[in-house]
């Protein structure tokens, strides 16, 4: 397994990842939400340099030009409800790409534990393909982990990209355990220390979902 930190080099994806973090900027949830997209955006781009391409020819007005294109059966999935700005960002580079849903949650035991559950998933055969799964933080692996899992009952892929905005430590070695190393990357765009008692990345951004959508009973 293969991790990418693209949050290590100066780029733009840093000013929007700060954006998100940004308590005062958090207010805006529209701008949430485009930040999210515009993640994606660089996301698909940079994992896009993964794929396998061939040379094509290309009819133009005035003649034929050899283009130099990607050859990859794409399946962007998403774990919600946070993800959909994130998938919308992947979508608007990958847009030939398939789509897979899947809807994880927390079912707590108490205040502090809780188990992970898959209630929906909605997907093509996954086969031979290229499987992208984007969640927006991976805390504690365990939804990527179930989410993947779910995901095999449609086929076995060629390759997995597991993007993520912000992962935990923990969370990145539990995926180097628990998804196969071979043909996996890891894509992220900040990697924090540290979780809280309720499993939260700290400093992490809070509740991303109720950020971009508000509040949930």
């Amino acid at each position: 397994m293969k991790i990418i930190n693209l949050g290590t080099t100066n780029t733009i994806l840093n000013r929007f990842v700060a954006e998100l973090r940004d308590v005062n900027i958090q207010r805006d949830s529209m701008r949430f939400r485009r930040n999210i997209e515009r993640i994606g955006e660089i996301m698909a781009y940079e994992i896009s340099k993964e794929f396998t391409y061939s040379t094509k020819n290309i009819p133009s007005p005035l003649g034929v030009a050899e283009m130099y294109t990607p050859d990859d059966d794409v399946v962007i999935s998403t774990i919600l409800r946070a993800g959909l700005p994130y998938h919308q960002g992947f979508l608007s580079y990958l847009n030939h790409a398939e789509n897979a849903f899947v809807s994880t949650y927390r079912r707590y035991k108490d205040r502090l534990n809780f188990d992970i559950h898959i209630e929906y998933i909605a997907s093509p055969k996954l086969t031979g393909k290229t499987l992208i799964i984007t969640d927006l933080m991976l805390a504690t692996g365990s939804s990527m982990e179930l989410a993947y899992a779910a995901l095999k009952m449609k086929g076995i892929p060629a390759h997995i990209h597991v993007a993520s905005i912000i992962a935990s430590k923990q969370a990145l070695e539990y995926i180097k355990e628990t998804m196969p190393e071979e043909h996996t990357t890891v894509w992220v765009a900040a990697v924090d220390e540290n979780l809280d008692e309720h499993s939260y990345i700290v400093p992490g951004l809070g509740d991303a979902g109720d950020l971009a959508y508000g509040e949930k009973e």
